[in-house]
């Protein structure tokens, strides 16, 4: 693997975080895909395009986008070892033979000049230890007038999200925080980083979608225990457990516990 400067998110995705992503990669893809057809209509991916895929992880979405680029190819790129790993393996198992994936830092990693014609991401770009070199990485590797589209999380007050946090011990910071999964939560914030990099016709819309955390309550939240900033910040435990399934009770419908949840949509251009 290539230079890696971003360490800290290194070891968190090769350690325990990417391990339980990689171990439970139907259960991440139902918290997240609700918003896969945004993401990949926004992105306009036509058959012979070439597809960059920026924090893949499992892979879904770069499979996904091989798929409507069936005539060119899709190169997921992430951290993490163990989630390339599953990524891999469910392509094949797919029979989706134009991917790649790659274990890079996308910050620093030496792409092609212009290799590829569309550059997406599903909550993958809000980790980066300096996004504007990120950033201005990614659009080097784009062909001129190449397309960006990620989402990134946006606020999660006045959703269902909230009302899950609710329940636990107050703390001086939210558990997400507001330099890693928030820190693309700022549309002018994102506006600030990307013409910085060089983008151009930025757009940034919210868009909603539900998120399937689990078949019942306490299955949800015996799930989301386990999520990496819930374990981080709180520890295990039947206490921790349970406090969770009474929040998330309410939110129990046709068979899953189903919490609505908003993104920005980004699009931008080299």
């Amino acid at each position: 693997m290539a230079e890696i400067v971003n360490t800290h998110q290194a070891e968190a995705w090769n350690g325990y975080e990417g391990e339980h992503w990689a171990a439970h990669p139907d259960r991440y893809d139902a918290v997240n895909g609700g918003f896969n057809d945004a993401l990949l209509d926004a992105a306009a991916i036509g058959p012979h395009d070439r597809v960059l895929d920026i924090g893949c992880g499992n892979g879904q979405t770069t499979r996904l986008a091989a798929r409507r680029a069936r005539l060119g190819a899709a190169t997921g790129v992430d951290l993490s070892g163990p989630m390339l790993g599953t990524a891999r393996d469910r392509a094949a198992a797919e029979g989706v033979g134009n991917v790649e994936f790659v274990q890079a830092d996308a910050q620093v990693h030496p792409f092609e000049d212009g290799a590829y014609d569309v550059a997406i991401s599903r909550v993958g770009v809000m980790f980066f230890a300096d996004p504007v070199a990120a950033f201005g990485n990614i659009r080097r590797a784009l062909r001129d007038g190449g397309r960006l589209a990620f989402l990134s999380m946006a606020p999660i007050g006045d959703t269902d999200l909230q009302a899950v946090f609710a329940a636990l011990p107050p703390r001086e910071e939210a558990p997400i925080g507001h330099d890693g999964p928030l820190s693309l939560s700022d549309p002018g914030r994102v506006q600030e980083v990307l013409g910085a990099a060089g983008f151009g016709s930025v757009n940034c819309r919210q868009v909603e979608a539900e998120q399937i955390w689990g078949r019942d309550a306490r299955d949800a939240a015996q799930f989301f225990a386990e999520w990496g900033p819930i374990r981080y910040n709180y520890g295990a435990g039947d206490d921790l457990v349970a406090t969770l399934a009474e929040a998330m009770r309410r939110f129990e419908r046709d068979g899953a516990v189903r919490l609505r949840s908003r993104s920005w949509l980004v699009t931008a251009r080299r």
